[in-house]
């Protein structure tokens, strides 16, 4: 069953054409790298990848939210962070070249959320710089330069002054930040 032997039927493809932001070229392809992350006694449909499997992947291999990206875009029952080929091209469709700000933005919001309140708080922040700057002692900032920077985040972008930045003051920042759109892919 399932492995790179298994093709997709045509009006799936058209299907998922029409519902992700990605060619079918980028669909062929992603079945083609998702049936080798698959068990091979699975059914191409049914079966989940592990999050370990895709962290293979060289793709979020490096990516310091990696695992956030699979949480995010898992939609199993068990909140392992496994995919299903429909979880597999959301994700690769969110990351797409042609994907809008609106859609990057929003993902991007749900990876930094860390505890998923709907609001990044100073401790999303803190894991969001503690993420891109590594966690080792010799990158880790001090709690001051911590603080400050949490405080310089929550100045810029908390418009309503709760202490927390939600969903639209996250994506008005995003708007005035032009490398976002061009920086938040992953190509195949």
């Amino acid at each position: 069953m399932g492995g790179t032997s298994s093709k997709l039927p045509k009006d799936l493809l058209s299907e998922y054409q029409e519902l992700t932001f990605l060619t079918k070229q980028e669909i062929l392809m992603a079945h083609k790298i998702f049936s080798e992350l698959q068990d091979r006694e699975n059914g191409p449909y049914s079966s989940r990848v592990s999050m370990e499997k895709v962290l293979t992947l060289p793709e979020l291999k490096s990516n310091p939210f990696r695992k956030r990206i699979c949480h995010v875009f898992s939609t199993s029952d068990m909140k392992d962070g496994s995919l299903s080929f429909e979880d597999f091209l959301d994700l690769l469709s969110a990351f797409s070249d042609s994907a809008t700000l609106e859609i990057k933005s929003h993902y991007a919001f749900r990876i930094f959320d860390f505890d998923d309140d709907g609001t990044l708080d100073a401790r999303d922040l803190e894991k969001l710089v503690n993420s891109l700057t590594g966690e080792t002692d010799d990158t880790r900032l001090t709690a001051e330069e911590m603080r400050q920077l949490i405080s310089n985040i929550l100045e810029e972008s908390d418009i309503d002054k709760d202490g927390t930045v939600n969903l639209s003051e996250f994506q008005h920042v995003i708007s005035r930040s032009p490398d976002f759109v061009s920086s938040f892919k992953i190509v195949l």
